[in-house]
């Protein structure tokens, strides 16, 4: 990796660490007083309105924004174009969500539905109507921008939510964050990105784009089915309160997930898109953040496995205990998934968006089958979690030997050869928190909280020494120059 690839990667990586974390924290603070407050029900009724804009949202977006990202041939009348499309595409599938905000509700049966569907049709439009913006602030790589609009957009946001919930807003304070969001994010980026809007656009700017964004389109569709199908069947078949907790449990093992992959994955691939035509400096570049990754994810897994009881019941409440142990069961799929997600960015960076679309094909497949098996047959969201973990591990290995056997042309165990290490860390840490979980049982929760978190830390800590695998030091000194 050259000194100035190198540099790029370590700014950008910091600032979104520090948007992220800082969003983290004020996420779970929201979530936190919410969940003490409102049921698991209304929990579970606004979660399947955001995973149904989800999919409208998709058509909005069609992979236009990695696309911007990775052309570097677009002029201002190719974004102007590109961008009045992404509005009146917005426009037309925010009526659309609202004309169909009535059989949602009747096929739910679940009438509060309908008026929440109306509400959350303006952050489809803002969502919509940004993506231009968003995605230019990432192709000039201004990720200190990026970092400061997110922070200040979560911080306004969750500040009203809160403030809404103790009002009397109910189940509506729970959709203050996404209408607000959009619309602000939208603000901010237009202010620092504007972009002509024409009442008509050229079609073939979008041509431009079109071989790059299709794939990456159809990808964002299969996957979108992959990720969301689970909540839609057991919101329907099942009943929103086991929504609720299942969602709970999904939701905070996808949070250490986020504000690691999406710390890294969205530098990635503008920066790594600078190597499309070297697959070689592409796969070294990307082994390094692997190797990271891997030393976080794994030893992260063991720790959330043998403290799901203490995040669930301290930062949702005691009424909650009903996620535990599905969060439990998906806590140990993080390994794998934090590395997973960065693997898109790398397919994108290789302009292998329809490899992608083959490879989300078949993870689709094999997700929808274990989620079909735990609701239809087992009943139970304890099941689905399980035949998600497996779903996972499956998917991981088909998607990195498509990476290196179809896209860079590699043998695949120079990458399975960086696993080796962090996996052996994350099973003594197991062993050593199993043991630490045997006998002290019934200490209180924050402190068992605590004393698990220092035990992981110290080994890890110590492991990293024994194989002089980082200079501890040296980063400590990096990260000071930085502040």
């Amino acid at each position: 990796m050259s000194q100035s690839i190198k540099e790029q990667l370590t700014k950008g990586v910091f600032f979104t660490a520090i948007a992220k974390y800082s969003n983290m924290v004020i996420s779970l603070v929201v979530t936190a007083i919410l969940s003490r407050i409102l049921s698991p029900e209304e929990f579970g009724v606004v979660a399947i309105a955001t995973v149904i804009i989800a999919f409208f949202g998709m058509f909005t977006e069609i992979g236009i924004a990695p696309a911007i990202i990775q052309n570097k041939t677009l002029t201002e009348d190719d974004l102007s174009s590109i961008f009045s499309f992404t509005v009146w595409s917005g426009l037309l599938l925010s009526l659309l969500f609202i004309a169909c905000a009535s059989p949602i509700a009747n096929y739910y049966k679940s009438p509060i539905l309908q008026p929440i569907c109306y509400y959350l049709s303006i952050n489809l439009f803002f969502s919509s109507c940004q993506i231009v913006p968003n995605g230019l602030l990432y192709k000039d790589k201004d990720f200190k921008f990026i970092a400061v609009r997110s922070f200040s957009v979560q911080l306004i946001s969750g500040g009203l939510a809160i403030v809404s919930v103790f009002l009397g807003f109910g189940l509506y304070s729970l959709l203050i964050n996404p209408i607000l969001s959009s619309f602000l994010l939208f603000i901010i980026s237009y202010l620092k990105k504007p972009v002509k809007f024409k009442w008509w656009f050229n079609t073939n700017s979008l041509k431009k784009i079109f071989a790059f964004s299709a794939y990456q389109f159809l990808f964002n569709l299969i996957n979108y089915f992959s990720r969301n199908l689970d909540k839609l069947i057991i919101g329907r078949y099942l009943n929103m309160n086991t929504l609720g907790y299942y969602e709970k449990s999904y939701r905070l093992m996808m949070l250490p997930l986020q504000t690691i992959t999406q710390v890294v994955s969205p530098v990635m691939h503008p920066i790594f898109s600078e190597f499309q035509n070297d697959y070689k400096k592409l796969s070294d570049s990307y082994l390094k953040v692997v190797k990271l990754l891997a030393y976080i994810g794994f030893p992260l897994s063991a720790l959330l496995f043998f403290t799901s009881k203490e995040l669930v019941l301290l930062i949702f409440g005691m009424q909650w205990t009903k996620s535990v142990l599905s969060f439990q069961i998906l806590s140990l799929s993080v390994g794998f998934q934090v590395i997973l997600s960065t693997s898109g960015s790398i397919f994108q960076a290789a302009n292998s968006t329809k490899t992608l679309f083959f490879s989300g094909l078949f993870s689709t497949i094999i997700n929808v089958f274990a989620i079909i098996i735990g609701v239809f047959y087992f009943r139970k969201i304890e099941a689905v979690a399980m035949g998600l973990l497996i779903s996972f591990i499956i998917n991981f290995f088909q998607s990195y030997c498509l990476i290196y056997y179809k896209v860079f042309k590699m043998d695949v165990i120079k990458f399975l050869r960086i696993l080796v290490l962090p996996f052996l860390l994350s099973i003594g840490i197991w062993l050593i928190l199993f043991f630490v979980n045997y006998f002290f049982n019934n200490l209180n929760m924050m402190l068992s909280l605590i004393i698990k978190s220092l035990i992981t830390l110290i080994i890890c800590v110590l492991f990293f020494h024994i194989f002089k695998i980082y200079d501890l030091k040296l980063f400590l000194n990096q990260i000071k120059r930085k502040l």
